[in-house]
């Protein structure tokens, strides 16, 4: 058997506070192979990040400290040679792709110059060269216009451009070990398979060796040769994909697998579902012909700008109580819709009629509805929150502003609402950067809640959630729904929540709906190619599925016909 192309030994990371010091990273031994992928799974705050971070000396504070062990790569132990060699083994030997591209992208240089950069460094090429070689970076990892978009800046792109480019600038070093710290996270489902797809096909060619973080069991059970399972600072298991995922020894990998949301099988009856169409009730929630646009482009010097549809012609009911998923790849135009439908972004043409007030027409008593009786749960759970506030805080400020209840009774509905949404009432006491992301995104559903709504608008708000606390939350939205008979827009890019959670979906591309109809229908027999290039990207924990990245480039490209026009069910 060859060498291990990096072998980490007994790796000890410790926190040295003032007066206390604690283990981060107790010990932990692994070695990663020449042209292997390596999935590290685990719970947020189980180490995944800082154990790779240690690996190139990255460490996000100076009270951290790599306190022992050894980190060799090809021989050579990175922890002790000095800073400047390390300096060119990050990039050019081991590359690094960050969950949060905003925050690792340059925001005031573009975005081809800034893979280009990389090229330049670490491969020796002129800047025509390394101009044309970035093209190409961009054109792999999914850009449709590559050359245009060379010159576009960071804040130009959605979160998913952004963490393409990112993947890029990575690339651009050409190194030896690729560490993707959650690469797919921000990315719809077509998109993640392109980029798995992608990093496979680097791996094959170049012999690239690959750490991928991650908490989707389906990415490891279809991308990995081996997992490794973390928790606290510890490694508990590891070995190949399928003895861990058919045979898993720990009880904690055990839950990990309980928790995938696995689609169900194809063939399974469709379970009866309650007609509400039939009876006569109105619509909670009517969109007709919803057309957003937007001015991109253009300036003093260079002239007219050019309109670009966001939302082009939608037609929607949702009747009172019920659960819709809303899926699509990014630019599809959900978030956009959301926003229209909570008179956050102003509509071009066509009608959102909330509990019978049109927005187009009563434009100021829609408003005043929707912000009494409808709310948003975003998908940055910590970003959503006031990092200078306590929940208990931001809790009673929406119930103060609404007015719904006398102010002698706001403390005791804070602790109503904290207990909805399973957090303890000490919470009320605590601020956002002491808690966890599931914990603070049961924050932002509790804020949600302070208003008294009917509907909830939940945007990605499990996209950035390990898989465990994935399930909890969506439990939590069930729970909701049976209790307080909460109207839900859920807008996803995994389909596979999508189906456990809501009854109806509607599949948006390029800011049309072109498929709506009852979940099961939809997700057993879909009919528009788009719908059955989603649903066949999903990543299952069975190892032998077929990831859609795997076919053709040609077939591949059939899945993304242009919608056909068609008629929208009223």
């Amino acid at each position: 058997m060859s060498a291990p192309l990096l072998s980490v030994r007994d790796l000890t990371v410790k926190a040295h506070g003032d007066e206390t010091v604690r283990t981060l990273i107790d010990g932990v031994s692994l070695d990663l192979g020449r042209g292997e992928i390596l999935g590290l799974v685990g719970e947020s705050g189980s180490g995944k990040s800082l154990f790779c971070r240690s690996l190139i000396r990255l460490l996000p504070s100076s009270l951290l400290k790599i306190d022992g062990g050894q980190v060799l790569l090809e021989g050579r132990d990175l922890t002790g040679i000095s800073d400047a060699d390390m300096l060119a083994v990050r990039g050019g030997e081991i590359g690094m792709v960050f969950q949060n591209p905003t925050s690792h992208l340059d925001p005031v240089m573009r975005i081809g110059d800034q893979i280009a950069e990389g090229i330049r460094y670490h491969q020796g090429l002129n800047a025509q060269d390394a101009r044309a070689a970035a093209i190409e970076i961009l054109t792999q990892v999914g850009f449709p216009d590559p050359t245009r978009q060379y010159e576009s800046y960071p804040h130009e792109f959605s979160g998913g451009m952004r963490q393409r480019a990112m993947i890029g600038v990575a690339l651009s070093c050409n190194p030896k070990i690729l560490i993707a710290d959650e690469p797919t996270t921000a990315l719809d489902v077509t998109i993640q398979a392109q980029i798995l797809r992608l990093l496979m096909d680097i791996r094959d060619k170049r012999g690239l060796s690959i750490i991928l973080i991650t908490h989707d069991l389906g990415i490891v059970a279809q991308t990995c040769d081996r997992i490794a399972v973390l928790r606290g600072g510890q490694l508990l298991e590891q070995g190949p994909k399928r003895a861990i995922l058919t045979h898993p020894q720990h009880p904690y990998t055990v839950s990990l697998i309980a928790s995938h949301p696995s689609m169900p099988d194809e063939t399974a009856t469709p379970s009866a579902e309650t007609d509400r169409t039939g009876h006569a009730v109105q619509p909670l929630l009517e969109i007709d012909d919803l057309h957003v646009r937007f001015n991109t482009g253009g300036s003093l010097f260079k002239g007219s700008s050019k309109t670009v549809s966001a939302v082009a012609g939608v037609s929607l009911r949702v009747m009172p109580g019920e659960s819709v998923g809303i899926v699509g790849e990014s630019g599809s135009g959900k978030s956009t819709l959301a926003r229209a439908i909570l008179g956050l972004t102003p509509l071009s043409s066509g009608h959102v009629t909330f509990d019978g007030i049109d927005l187009a027409q009563q434009t100021t008593a829609g408003l005043a509805r929707i912000c009494r009786e409808a709310a948003m749960v975003f998908q940055d759970p910590f970003n959503a929150l006031n990092p200078r506030m306590t929940i208990g805080q931001t809790l009673s400020e929406v119930l103060k502003v609404q007015g719904k209840i006398a102010p002698s009774a706001i403390p005791e509905r804070v602790n109503e609402l904290l207990d909805l949404v399973g957090l303890e009432r000490e919470f009320a006491g605590r601020k956002p950067r002491s808690m966890s992301g599931g914990q603070c995104q049961r924050a932002g559903i509790a804020r949600a809640l302070a208003v008294d709504p009917k509907m909830i608008i939940a945007d990605e708000c499990v996209a950035a959630l390990d898989v465990t606390i994935q399930a909890q939350i969506v439990e939590l939205f069930q729970e909701l729904k049976a209790k307080m008979q909460l109207t839900l827009l859920f807008i996803a890019h995994d389909l596979a929540i999508v189906r456990n959670l809501c009854e109806r979906v509607v599949v948006m591309y390029r800011g049309e709906i072109v498929e709506e109809g009852r979940s099961a229908d939809v997700f057993a027999r879909p009919q528009h190619p788009y719908t059955a290039a989603l649903i066949a990207a999903i990543p299952d924990i069975d190892p032998d599925k077929r990831l859609l990245g795997d076919a053709s480039a040609a077939e591949r490209e059939n899945y993304f016909i242009p919608p056909q026009p068609k008629k929208h069910s009223r």
